[in-house]
């Protein structure tokens, strides 16, 4: 049977496309797909539908929510809060696969900054 192997992309609507594109690229190192294609590093992906009643993304209304891999989650979120942008960790989403933060890109998008553990081999609880 024929199979994925990989996430091939993520696009989602924006008021400013540019200007967010621009915002991952400066904070997080993506580049716009405008400019390249952004080849990730080979690791861990989690994919995993969570109950339509989950309180995990924030708002409600939130249908989705990416969660990116760091090699130094202590490094990026220093980066982060020295740029103005709101970190927030919570010791219950730490756990054997990890440690995790929480930041919002400018359009309230909720991201989880993730960085795995050397046994990482799945992710948060549904």
């Amino acid at each position: 049977m024929a199979r994925v192997t990989g996430i091939g992309g993520l696009f989602f609507r924006g008021s400013d496309p540019q200007a967010l594109a621009a915002w991952y690229e400066r904070h997080l190192g993506i580049a716009d797909m405008n400019k390249a294609v952004w080849s990730q590093d080979a690791g861990p992906t989690i994919f995993g539908p969570f109950a339509a009643t989950t309180e995990y993304f924030g708002r409600p209304q939130q249908q989705w929510m990416v969660n990116f891999r760091v090699d130094d989650l202590d490094a990026m979120m220093a980066s982060l809060r020295a740029a103005g942008i709101a970190v927030e960790t919570r010791p219950e989403w730490d756990s054997d696969v990890g440690r995790f933060c929480r930041i919002h890109d400018p359009e309230g998008n909720p991201i989880e900054l993730w960085e795995p553990s050397s046994t990482a081999s799945g992710g948060p609880a549904a």
